[in-house]
């Protein structure tokens, strides 16, 4: 899931709204007192844009989930891949045109049909993209997995991965793409590859971008009539108060909701959601901090685990300070870091130190890369030799955040800080708020020597973590690496999954050779629900469904 993107100010949009907090009623210890058919679950930030194509950041790809759905989807509690709004799909013998059979009585909530000219229309939306539409800060994903556009109008973008949409019949759909890839059809499980009401995209001009790159202006359709055909249908986003209400759409395809209501409140502060749980206030809510898990799991209260399917990475940015270009200085700051003490005393139970910058539950971990274990005396030496015993960095780090890898930043950076100045780095602290500030300083420019960032898997390939990140020159790492990039591609379009999985080890090998960050952690995040609620399953892609969702009687 998107963390190093830069986010962009969303201009406010008058939104017609209830009081939406005020649609349950309160108990106590977690209850919805008399009401079973309303949970409010308790997030930390609002969401940004309600059309997934737009989004890149958890809380709006959490609503997402609930109102669209995808041709493709995870197995619930985990990342196989398994039908969506498709029943079945096979590429043709050069793998590079897949068909996918749809299911049939399948309506959006407009009433209008799911079927093949709708996805069609989607994909051609996507695909012929102009203007703001072709910014990375507007349709980040598409530009993550397909690249460019039918017609670029940046010349870097380069070739799109996607060709062409064709309608066979009602219920039968090709798609087709310029290479084998990868990231065909996993991808596709994005919510940024949700399927939209044709009648609704043209209603609400719903590609209708405006503003400039730095204050982009969404159309009303991605702020206030996101029309999916998931288990859910938007109702209202009352952005004073916080809170963002869907209803269970009653004509939905598949089982139908428990719930008759599902609000999601902001609440920021992970104390104040911990004390609106235990009040009744809320029912639920996400990011619990370390310390909560056994005594709110002692409470009686519901608490999910997920499976640790992310990473958090201390990044070097070899642009800004040229000698951090010195590969010696990077070893330096990797063998300075006390990953071990960081992980054991503020990061929840099953936190591991992270190897590489992919879990090893993904295939293409690589148990035969370069480690640099906590040692000061190395770390000094190798400063000395480098002659940079007299290194300042800038380390950037944000506030008002609370990320699934990423519990408490500040306390990160104090125990990092910490360890850098101890073998003679000193370090400019730089707090920054997460969005856009935070976001913005770090993934572009050069004013960034150190920062935090992370990422929760959006499907189960290697790619989708190392590739994210070092495929291509970004000024996040700033560095150029031919090999690298070209190791991408080869692992990209190379068909054979378990040839694949060693190009990504010996990938993964590669990056911890010339080291352009230190990969710090995989931590399983927690989620918590109130006593009587159960039938949530959790996720290693935070892709938990709330249709299952319901009270015990």
């Amino acid at each position: 899931m998107r963390a190093s993107r830069p986010k962009v100010a969303i201009a406010a949009v008058a939104v017609a709204a209830l009081a939406a907090a005020g649609c349950a009623e309160s108990g106590r210890d977690g209850s919805s007192g008399n009401n079973k058919d309303t949970l409010v679950f308790g997030v930390a930030g609002d969401p940004k844009v309600l059309d997934p194509t737009f989004a890149s950041d958890g809380e709006s790809f959490r609503v997402s989930r609930q109102i669209f759905e995808t041709l493709v989807r995870a197995e619930e509690g985990g990342t196989k891949i398994v039908p969506g709004l498709a029943e079945s799909w096979e590429p043709d013998a050069a793998g590079t045109t897949w068909t996918f059979k749809l299911r049939s009585g399948v309506k959006f909530h407009d009433g209008e049909a799911f079927n093949a000219e709708s996805v069609c229309v989607n994909f051609n939306r996507w695909y012929n993209s102009t203007g703001l539409m072709q910014s990375p800060d507007v349709t980040p994903y598409w530009q993550d997995i397909m690249g460019g556009f039918a017609k670029n109008e940046d010349p870097e973008l380069g070739e799109s991965l996607f060709k062409s949409c064709t309608a066979k019949d009602e219920l039968t759909v090709d798609l087709a793409f310029n290479r084998v890839s990868s990231k065909v059809p996993s991808a596709l499980l994005l919510p940024a590859f949700s399927m939209h009401s044709p009648k609704a995209l043209e209603q609400y001009d719903a590609s209708t971008v405006a503003g400039t790159a730095t204050d982009i202006k969404y159309p009303s359709y991605a702020m206030e009539h996101p029309t999916g055909t998931g288990p859910f249908k938007f109702k209202t986003w009352d952005i004073s108060n916080k809170s963002l209400t869907i209803e269970r759409n009653d004509d939905y395809w598949g089982d139908k909701a428990k719930l008759k209501t599902l609000i999601f409140k902001t609440i920021s502060d992970e104390n104040a959601r911990k004390q609106a749980l235990r009040s009744g206030d809320i029912q639920g809510y996400d990011l619990v901090g370390p310390a909560d898990v056994e005594p709110l799991a002692a409470e009686g209260f519901n608490v999910l685990t997920r499976p640790a399917f992310n990473v958090l990475y201390l990044a070097i940015n070899q642009k800004g300070n040229p000698k951090l270009a010195d590969v010696r200085v990077r070893q330096a700051i990797a063998h300075a870091l006390n990953r071990p003490a960081l992980v054991d005393s503020k990061l929840p139970p099953g936190a591991k130190v992270a190897t590489q910058f992919i879990p090893d539950t993904v295939e293409g971990w690589s148990d035969s890369v370069p480690t640099y274990e906590y040692d000061v005396d190395k770390a000094k030496k190798l400063l000395a030799e480098a002659g940079a015993t007299d290194l300042t960095l800038r380390f950037h780090y944000p506030t008002e955040v609370t990320r699934p890898y990423m519990p408490s930043p500040k306390d990160l950076f104090e125990l990092l800080s910490a360890d850098l100045q101890a073998v003679g780095i000193k370090v400019e602290a730089i707090p920054l708020k997460w969005s856009p500030d935070y976001l913005n300083a770090t993934t572009s420019g050069s004013e960034h020597d150190l920062h935090f960032l992370g990422w929760t898997g959006d499907y189960g390939d290697a790619y989708n973590f190392i590739g994210t990140f070092f495929d291509r020159p970004k000024d996040e790492w700033g560095y150029n690496n031919k090999e690298l990039f070209d190791l991408f591609a080869k692992a990209d379009t190379t068909p054979d999954m378990a040839e694949r999985a060693e190009i990504y080890k010996e990938l993964n090998k590669k990056i911890m050779e010339f080291l352009p960050g230190v990969p710090i952690s995989h931590s399983p995040p927690a989620i918590v629900l109130g006593k009587d609620v159960i039938g949530v399953t959790a996720s290693p892609l935070t892709d938990e469904r709330f249709f299952t969702a319901e009270f015990k009687s």
